[in-house]
């Protein structure tokens, strides 16, 4: 570990036979464990957009008081609300007694033939309208206020959205996994040679994507779609200019939430493997986290990328880092 104020979180050794930031990474799409909620009471919920695009998401309830904050969790590129390590954290809530929100981003699972536009990694935009419905909808939750819980390219979105400062409803704190906080070098990362199996897997489900949305046609094309070999293509040719930025370097610029970590005021828990193969740790290295007393990093050696598949328990470790930051949080409101 790093660096960390929150003592008291699970020590992270990986479990044999998942040694090394690769089989961390894999480990969920080599076994494919079942993760099943139908203990909870669910409900699907829909939360329009002012252009006409409509995200969905699943609430699962827990908690029969109505006292703990509400978790929202927000899922990484190419995810949605039943990818796994979504499933994995929500059940490990809900038996916490807490309920829990997964919530699809523009135009990513459920919410794609909904949606002409897509979700990126700065659209904190989306984040504050849903949290403005739910306000609307629950009033209690000016009381009891949300955390949050982002992975990978939604947690960075998280960081951003801290940095930024505005919510419609209290976030009592928190847990960031595995994100890239400086976009230009986690893509000049994913396009290493050692990682060409990790990108076109990325490719083929961004372009899987985009052909399940609603967007236009031009843009649904797959001959088109098929002339973009990288990530960067994807960025430079869809995701920037239909998003308002000079192109992907501009993207990055504006977008990565090492720029906003400085501002962020709430309570966070920020977990990354230093051998995770997309982002290096380099990166988070670079940045002084003692700077801002809201943000506590904890930097294992090992985990991979979302993986944290450790020893003593078949929970993912940063599940039980989060489950432990968020009794603490409550002990400490």
């Amino acid at each position: 570990m790093l660096f960390t104020k929150m003592m008291n979180l699970p020590e992270f050794k990986p479990r044999p036979p998942w040694l090394g930031g690769d089989l961390q990474t894999l480990r969920n799409m080599i076994v494919r464990p079942v993760v099943r909620l139908g203990h909870w009471s669910s409900s699907s919920l829909t939360f329009p957009q002012e252009d006409g695009d409509c995200l969905l998401g699943t609430l699962n309830q827990a908690d029969k008081t109505g006292t703990h904050p509400l978790g929202l969790l927000l899922h990484g590129l190419t995810g949605s609300e039943d990818s796994l390590y979504m499933r994995c954290t929500a059940q490990t809530l809900l038996k916490e007694g807490r309920d829990v929100l997964r919530l699809n981003h523009r135009g990513a699972g459920p919410s794609g033939p909904l949606c002409r536009q897509s979700y990126h990694a700065g659209r904190t935009q989306d984040l504050r309208a849903v949290l403005g419905q739910l306000g609307q909808q629950w009033p209690t939750l000016k009381r009891r206020g949300v955390f949050l819980v982002g992975y990978s390219l939604g947690a960075n979105m998280l960081l951003k959205f801290l940095g930024e400062g505005e919510s419609p409803v209290p976030i009592r704190f928190a847990v960031s996994v595995s994100a890239p906080i400086d976009l230009l070098r986690t893509q000049e990362a994913i396009m290493r040679p050692r990682n060409r199996v990790y990108h076109s897997y990325l490719m083929n489900s961004m372009r899987r994507e985009v052909m399940a949305s609603a967007q236009p046609d031009e843009v649904r094309d797959r001959r088109w779609l098929m002339k973009l070999h990288s990530v960067w293509d994807f960025d430079e040719y869809l995701t920037a200019p239909r998003n308002g930025f000079a192109g992907a370097r501009d993207y990055y610029n504006q977008n990565s939430a090492l720029n906003f970590l400085d501002q962020v005021a709430v309570p966070c828990l920020v977990l990354h493997a230093q051998d995770d193969p997309w982002i290096p740790g380099s990166i988070y290295r670079g940045y002084d986290w003692r700077s801002n007393s809201t943000l506590s990093l904890v930097m294992p050696h090992s985990g991979g990328h979302v993986g944290f598949h450790g020893v003593g328990s078949q929970i993912p470790w940063h599940d039980r880092c989060t489950a432990t930051f968020a009794r603490g949080m409550s002990k400490a409101g």
